[in-house]
């Protein structure tokens, strides 16, 4: 045999193993991305029903709530008694208090905060929620396993302040959620400082989103979005992302008897100033739920269970260690967040304003509080016959009159100005008539629409 070959042999079992190895991994990885989405968890009917009974908490049916008033809606179910723990943390900008409540007697460590933004409540409401089922219900297995598995570390409104006046800022005007590095509000440092003492192997982000969002290319709305941070650039997925991946498919397997297509994915470039992906950086397993809108749910109660019900399946999923395996695959094929469409377009109208000629055109609204519809402004103006909204008012054969806001106090502000504005970014005040000077009116947008006539009745 030449030497050579003898040579190469003798090699060939220390090279095998390398190959076996290779394939090994990439077996593992085909296995982890592979499989059929889970079922729901086998209590989910039951729960779901125990909530509109014995779950749901009375006090917070409008959405834009104070934070004094949540605290007394909430802090009276999260006392020592019932099994937590509160402490003060810090203080807000203007001084609110900021409290940390912990439940529960496990190992696992998860913290939850929720309305970083203070005009994002949805999840503060569902916390409210999950306070009460953990303190009234001892004797339900899944609160039996939770005690017994994790303990829980809640920061709920942690932007008092932007709450208060129902804002997406705090009242120095800083995005917490993009405060994560500079760590300049005292709200940011807060939530620092807790996740740095607590340690945490698993947190929860969670926010609301744009009302328009829609999933993927589809024309349907995302009723809520999932999300894994990446920890760096490359948006790879270690150990730690890996599990957070498979919590958001729990979660997915929760919502989806619910809202099926109507469940999106978050963008998962990483952003060096955010939270969620510091907080995946620190080791943490994130998940972010974002609650986007569902029509006709106007104060997102809808959305409020939905929340209560995905947080309970995935903390039941990291007591039971049930989401070890969970094939990524189903994370990864839902859709990304697509377009936001407007909330209003109304097309066909002869726009009317004192010496200009008339002129044909569409024009789109958004409003402030989209699924109240309040707080209107005008977006665009012109040929917007191509340009999808979440909902249409044809004004073929109508004028548009503009007309001024009258302070309160004023005269009837639905009366027709001579010198109403109208333009991009200018607030939505204008009538729609059957004549140009206003007088034979079929509709009005005085910045807010009345829900007793929520689009001109048909003519």
């Amino acid at each position: 045999m030449p030497r050579v070959l003898t040579l190469s042999l003798l090699l060939l079992p220390l090279l095998l193993p390398n190959v076996s190895g290779a394939r090994e991994a990439e077996a593992a990885s085909k296995s982890a991305t592979a499989g059929a989405m889970p079922p729901p968890p086998a209590w989910l009917h039951e729960l779901d029903a125990l909530y509109d009974t014995r779950v749901r908490v009375v006090g917070l049916e409008d959405r834009a709530f104070s934070p004094e008033h949540w605290w007394d809606v909430a802090g009276p179910l999260a006392t020592q008694a019932r099994g937590f723990q509160s402490e003060e943390v810090g203080r807000s900008a203007e001084g609110r208090p900021l409290r940390h409540v912990s439940w529960g007697e496990g190992d696992t460590r998860v913290l939850l905060w929720s309305q970083m933004h203070g005009d994002e409540s949805t999840a503060s409401m569902a916390i409210a929620d999950l306070f009460r089922f953990l303190g009234e219900h001892a004797d339900n297995p899944i609160v039996q396993r939770l005690r017994e598995a994790t303990t829980l570390h809640f920061l709920p409104v942690m932007n008092p302040d932007g709450a208060a006046r129902f804002q997406r800022r705090n009242a120095q005007g800083i995005d917490i959620n993009r405060d994560a590095r500079a760590l300049a509000s005292p709200e940011a440092r807060a939530l620092h400082d807790l996740r740095e003492r607590v340690k945490p192997a698993f947190g929860f982000n969670l926010h609301d989103q744009n009302v328009g969002t829609r999933a993927g290319d589809s024309d349907r709305g995302t009723a809520i979005a999932l999300l894994a941070p990446a920890y760096n650039e490359a948006r790879e997925v270690n150990a730690s992302r890996a599990r957070a991946i498979e919590v958001a498919v729990a979660i997915r397997a929760v919502l989806e008897p619910y809202i099926s297509g109507y469940i999106a994915k978050w963008d998962d470039t990483f952003n060096p100033r955010a939270f969620g992906d510091l907080t995946a950086k620190a080791g943490v397993s994130t998940v972010l739920i974002e609650s986007g809108g569902i029509e006709g749910d106007l104060q997102k109660q809808r959305l409020r269970k939905l929340n209560f019900l995905a947080l309970v399946g995935a903390l039941d999923a990291i007591a039971t260690g049930a989401h070890a395996g969970l094939p990524r695959a189903r994370y990864e094929e839902l859709p990304e967040n697509g377009k936001a469409w407007p909330d209003l377009r109304i097309t066909g109208g002869t726009l009317a304003l004192p010496g200009q000629p008339p002129a044909k055109l569409d024009l789109l609204v958004d409003f402030e509080r989209p699924l109240l519809e309040r707080g209107g402004t005008i977006t665009e103006i012109g040929d917007l016959g191509d340009r999808p909204a979440r909902r249409n008012i044809d004004a073929s054969g109508l004028y548009i009159v503009p007309f001024d806001p009258v302070p309160p106090g004023g005269a009837n502000a639905r009366a027709p100005q001579a010198h109403g504005t109208f333009a991009p970014d200018a607030p939505a005040y204008f009538h729609l008539s059957r004549d140009p000077q206003g007088r034979d009116i079929v509709w009005t947008l005085a910045g807010d629409v009345d829900p007793a006539k929520p689009a001109p009745e048909e003519r």
